[in-house]
């Protein structure tokens, strides 16, 4: 494929059009949230069943799947790439490496939208479930992160 620029405005508001329960996590959250920190890929956690609308909002962007839904949610996760990646997370829940717990559905009943452009959302966990999911692999990156987090939470951000 070809690259191009990303539009990453149309790309949040395919997503949110196309009615996909998902929550931008990783480090293009903590952008979102103005934070001063470098990724070159997009992280998200949707509705086990979601992944057939996402990979449908994603399309027109030339985004494929490396799994077809069924396999995807076998497997808990996949990715959708082409000079892009987009890392997507499936599971109903997942653990952290101290031995926490967080679940979707949990996350998306507290999630924070934000605009991100004119007419354009995004839908981010909350700050205390923004900070838990960088707990589920806790590598050196994550742990900075979440200095950063912990920073933005004692300034009272939501």
């Amino acid at each position: 494929m070809e690259g191009g620029e990303f539009d990453e405005a149309a790309f949040f508001g395919a997503i949110e059009r196309a009615g996909v329960r998902a929550l931008l996590i990783g480090r293009q959250a903590l952008i979102a949230l103005g934070l001063p920190v470098m990724t070159a890929d997009y992280d998200f956690w949707l509705h086990a069943d979601d992944a057939a609308l996402m990979n449908h909002a994603a399309a027109p962007f030339g985004l494929a799947p490396n799994y077809p839904p069924d396999v995807a949610r076998g497997r808990g996760r996949y990715v959708l790439e082409n000079d892009e990646r987009v890392d997507v997370l499936l599971a109903r829940s997942c653990a952290t490496v101290d031995g926490g717990q967080l679940a979707f559905d949990d996350a998306w009943a507290r999630r924070v939208v934000l605009d991100v452009s004119p007419g354009v959302k995004v839908a981010l966990p909350c700050l205390d479930d923004l900070i838990t999911t960088k707990r589920f692999a806790a590598r050196p990156k994550d742990l900075e992160d979440l200095r950063a987090l912990q920073a933005l939470r004692s300034k009272g951000k939501p």
